[in-house]
């Protein structure tokens, strides 16, 4: 486990690119397969890859027109695709690569984007755990600290980023001055900022520290709402650490390091 190495996969990982989504276009059926090389596979191969089905079945599906190649119907026999191409399979869009999930302890200075053009990105500090495309859920500012959870599984990010549900995050936060009791009990409460309530999951002081350290509990994905409740009540924040993601923590994984999560920890994800 460290910055260039960690538990799971091995393996070079290939430069980072932006991938966008194919533009969208009316549905037509395509009479032509693409030139072999060795970034293609066949559609069938990426559609069982993917595990919605068996590949003799794919090519049941491919005929009748349940699977569409950016944009369009796709019903040819040995049609080649690209990794990077957006497959749908009755509607859904299905994803060859096999489920990877990493845990990183961010440190300060890198930010939390997949764009090269931001300078050092937490994209750098993971490059190697996985050839798999993977993105990270949610931000951290780039001076904050602390863990952030990088996935390829759609539904492990619908998880985070749903509105009513969504996953808690455990920040310790220290502020440049006590944070007064009756400022504390409004936050508990829920504040009313801008017309809007902004409500946190817990907060707490941290034991054994002083009054203007803290622990705050939320469930969004950035750490925007932090500054907004400090910002609002005239404090400033000095530093942020996310020290908890649900039921994975810091614990041996030092910072700047990442590792591959457990069978067992992401049964927890699931179950979440």
């Amino acid at each position: 486990m460290g910055r260039q190495q960690g538990r799971g996969e091995k393996g070079k990982s290939p430069a980072r690119k932006n991938y966008a989504k194919g533009k969208s276009v009316p549905k037509t059926k395509a009479s032509t397969s693409k030139s072999s090389n060795s970034d293609e596979i066949r559609l069938n191969k990426y559609i069982a890859n993917s595990g919605v089905c068996s590949r003799r079945e794919a090519d049941m599906h491919i005929s009748i027109g349940s699977v569409t190649v950016n944009g369009k119907v796709v019903t040819e026999m040995g049609y080649r695709v690209k990794l990077d191409d957006e497959v749908r399979f009755d509607g859904a869009r299905i994803n060859p690569e096999r489920k990877t999930y990493v845990l990183l302890n961010k440190p300060k200075g890198f930010a939390t984007t997949t764009s090269e053009s931001k300078g050092r990105t937490v994209m750098d500090l993971v490059a190697n755990a996985t050839n798999v495309r993977i993105k990270p859920i949610g931000r951290l500012g780039r001076n904050s600290l602390g863990l952030l959870l990088f996935t390829n599984d759609d539904k492990v990010v619908k998880k985070f980023t749903n509105s009513k549900n969504g996953v808690v995050r455990l920040f310790e936060i220290e502020l440049d001055k006590t944070l007064k009791h009756e400022d504390f009990k409004k936050i508990q409460e829920g504040l009313k900022i801008q017309g809007k309530l902004v409500a946190v999951e817990d907060i707490s002081y941290i034991d054994g520290e002083p009054k203007h350290k803290i622990g705050l509990k939320i469930k969004n994905t950035g750490n925007s709402i932090l500054h907004t409740i400090f910002d609002h009540l005239k404090y400033e924040i000095v530093r942020i650490d996310c020290v908890q993601i649900a039921h994975l923590t810091k614990k041996d994984l030092p910072r700047g390091h990442w590792k591959h999560l457990t069978q067992q920890e992401i049964n927890t994800l699931m179950m979440l």
